[in-house]
């Protein structure tokens, strides 16, 4: 039997991640700076990552699947290092595929290969404790100028489009940076999502439609440092194309401990 599976072209890939958020089995990873298909029962062959590389560094290819052999995967992944074979193996273990994950070890164990598993998997999920100093700062004010502001539920034709400037904010960055308000929403209209847990397409396909049916002074986009958040500004970047308007677009990046790079 044969199954469609996507291969990376290693020369051309640069590790973006716009890929990433893409795949929704969750079946890539950047390893090494570069983009890895870290486990192919979790690749559904249908190809979703592909429109959104912008190197077109993947593809589908045709090749036998089955019966899934856990041995013959794990001879292919060796070949690429300590990080894929531990991020290969936490990939399992996450889905719970313990029959696979116990095969694996073995497999590991013969080849006299010692890895230690380490969470590593999507740097955007990764438990990090932050320090931050207690304040007592002075009560602000919200500068939030309309509801609602999740992008799924707003028309693209909403009044307070028009003739402003637009922030489009991953639903992190608030949360992160504490001056949000007063750096980045202030004057702006709002609208915010997840790159990573929603459907970017459907983004993409809203956000062409408000530049295209609104005079849009600008857009900023704010996103998280996270690789996965990446896809919201190229979701923006492709709508502004797609509308035939020409906007000026700004990137804001928020490391996790609140700062702006």
């Amino acid at each position: 039997m044969k199954r469609k599976i996507i291969k990376i072209d290693e020369e051309r890939c640069n590790g973006c991640g716009v890929c990433i958020p893409n795949c929704p089995e969750g079946a890539l990873q950047i390893i090494d700076g570069k983009v890895r298909l870290i486990s192919d029962l979790f690749c559904d062959g249908l190809g979703a990552c592909i429109g959104h590389c912008p190197e077109g560094a993947i593809e589908i290819e045709e090749r036998d699947a089955e019966p899934y052999e856990e041995r013959k995967v794990m001879a292919n992944i060796v070949k690429f290092g300590e990080n894929t074979i531990r991020a290969h193996l936490e990939h399992l273990e996450e889905h719970n595929e313990t029959k696979f994950l116990n095969e694996a070890k073995e497999y590991l164990k013969e080849k006299g290969i010692e890895v230690k598993m380490e969470k590593c998997g999507c740097p955007g999920a990764q438990i990090q404790e932050i320090n931050q100093e207690d304040t007592n700062n002075v009560e602000q004010t919200s500068t939030l100028r309309q509801w609602p502001v999740q992008l799924n539920l707003l028309p693209p034709q909403a009044p307070f489009f028009e003739n402003s400037h637009l922030l489009v904010c991953a639903d992190c960055v608030p949360f992160a940076n504490a001056n949000f308000h007063k750096d980045l929403l202030n004057g702006k209209s709002l609208v915010i999502g997840c790159p990573k847990l929603d459907d970017i397409d459907a983004y993409e396909e809203k956000l062409t439609e408000i530049f295209k049916h609104n005079k849009i002074k600008s857009v900023t986009v704010a996103i998280m440092e996270v690789p996965c958040c990446s896809g919201l500004y190229h979701a923006v970047e492709e709508a502004i194309k797609k509308s035939g308007n020409q906007i000026p677009l700004i990137k804001e990046i928020i490391t996790r401990d609140g700062k702006v790079l």
